[in-house]
């Protein structure tokens, strides 16, 4: 039995606790006044920064002022128009900056909720497939999938608080003021209402959840069945959990990250999220079961093994890369507006991230892991796992981000501390269930050939 250890288990509480502390200062610090919202776009509008743009029409703004003062009545109408447009501005702006630790909270919640999901997709499959190498890797995915209900729970708490005692501070078509002013929302409103959204994300996570429970119980009831009846049943379940998972994972895309923003869709969605989660969560397998052998207490796991995760790794790399580059070619080719507008955001606004992940997410992993020798370096796969974990959660960043705070965008102390409380938390919940149970599905009828893989 694993035995988690004080300091790893004080390591997360000291994580979750910089975290949370991080998380309240960047809300309490994320509400400015008019006043101040109007002077920070003065001062960049002098200093010519990133928001120059914006800040300059502010400029103009004010010159409008002057203008009612110099000539009297005689603009006075479209004088007052000018003045109502700048200090409907200066209220975006505010509201994007009110957004930001609303926004960076939800991107970390989702991209550990995401890691766990993917795992129980990828034991899932292992299962199903009746897979000979991988049994030994069974009790790190079970351990790993037990943040999924906590994480996803999380995750549709903040998406939901953040329309009821927040202000629609992630999901517009949550506001009612938006809604009746925007007929396309109205037109998706059957799908896109808080009632709905809340009623779908508690089935999904029901059913994500029930699979993960009765997987396990199974699991631990083969280590002392004298039969074969609960790998059985293991494998009935966890073909028809592939099934709900396909659909589910889709809904789950278009509810919980797409519906950001509402006027744009995409087709390929659902798998997009997919490949980033899949990745994501075969690569903390990698980095856990790494960190255990070299604790020694997953000595059945050899070289062989790592180098398939790693492969697996390499592989879905690859796989995200032709959907994300699917998506964003046949978009920007037919260059319509009300699709190809999610594309141009990004570009003008989160250059930098959103051609850093490509980077990290396949140009990296195509140079470290495309040799087999280096998929059973250790070393080597810890290095090439961080860089892509970082580079898919910058892929969820440049989801949400754009469509929640614009150009008001940084990576600064609500997404580190973010970052920090749910990688303690998912730390904590994941090693305290590694403990449970023996980390060698004893019973599994192909465990046999699992301990003695190699090529």
């Amino acid at each position: 039995m694993y035995t988690f250890s004080n300091k790893l288990k004080t390591f997360s509480i000291i994580l979750m606790v910089l975290g949370a502390v991080g998380v309240g200062i960047g809300f309490m610090t994320s509400h400015k006044s008019f006043e101040e919202v109007e002077q920070l776009l003065a001062e960049e509008s002098h200093h010519g920064g990133g928001h120059a743009e914006e800040a300059s029409h502010d400029e103009a703004s004010h010159g409008t002022h002057a203008a009612v003062d110099a000539h009297g009545d005689s603009h006075g109408e479209s004088a007052h128009a000018e003045v109502d447009e700048h200090a409907k501005h200066i209220e975006h702006v505010q509201h994007q900056i009110a957004n930001r630790p609303w926004s960076a909270l939800y991107v970390a919640a989702f991209f550990f909720m995401m890691i766990a999901l993917g795992v129980l997709a990828f034991y899932a499959i292992q299962i199903a497939s009746q897979a000979g190498w991988s049994p030994v890797l069974f009790r790190v995915m079970e351990g790993i999938t037990a943040y999924l209900l906590p994480g996803a729970l999380i995750v549709l708490a903040i998406a939901v608080a953040s329309g009821t005692i927040g202000h629609y501070n992630l999901f517009v078509w949550m506001d009612p003021e938006v809604v009746a002013h925007d007929k396309l929302i109205q037109g998706k409103s059957g799908w896109l209402n808080i009632r709905g959204f809340a009623f779908r994300g508690l089935i999904f996570i029901a059913g994500w959840s029930l699979y993960r429970h009765f997987s396990r119980k199974f699991s631990i009831a083969q280590d002392t069945a004298e039969d074969k009846s609960n790998f059985k049943k293991s494998f009935r379940i966890s073909a028809a959990f592939l099934v709900f998972f396909i659909y589910t994972e889709s809904m789950m895309s278009w509810d919980w990250i797409m519906s950001v923003d509402p006027h744009w869709f995409s087709t390929l969605f659902g798998w997009y999220v997919f490949a980033s989660m899949f990745v994501s969560g075969i690569t903390v397998i990698a980095l856990i079961s790494i960190y255990l052998k070299s604790k020694g207490v997953l000595e059945f796991v050899n070289e062989n093994h790592l180098h398939d995760v790693a492969k697996f790794m390499f592989a879905f790399s690859i796989f995200w890369t032709y959907l994300w580059f699917s998506q964003f070619m046949l978009i920007w080719y037919s260059n319509i507006p009300e699709e190809v507008t999610y594309f141009v955001t990004r570009f003008q606004d989160y250059k930098l991230p959103f051609l850093g992940m490509v980077v990290m997410n396949f140009v990296f992993p195509i140079l470290m892991l495309m040799n087999a020798d280096y998929k059973r370096i250790p070393w080597f796969v810890v290095m090439a796992g961080l860089v892509i974990l970082f580079g898919h959660y910058v892929d969820i960043f440049n989801m949400i981000m754009p469509a929640t705070v614009g150009d008001r965008w940084f990576i600064g102390l609500p997404e580190i501390s973010s970052v920090l409380l749910f990688a303690g938390l998912f730390i904590f919940v994941v090693f305290t269930a590694l403990t449970k149970a023996p980390l060698l599905v004893k019973g599994y009828p192909f465990r046999k050939e699992s301990e003695d893989f190699h090529y």
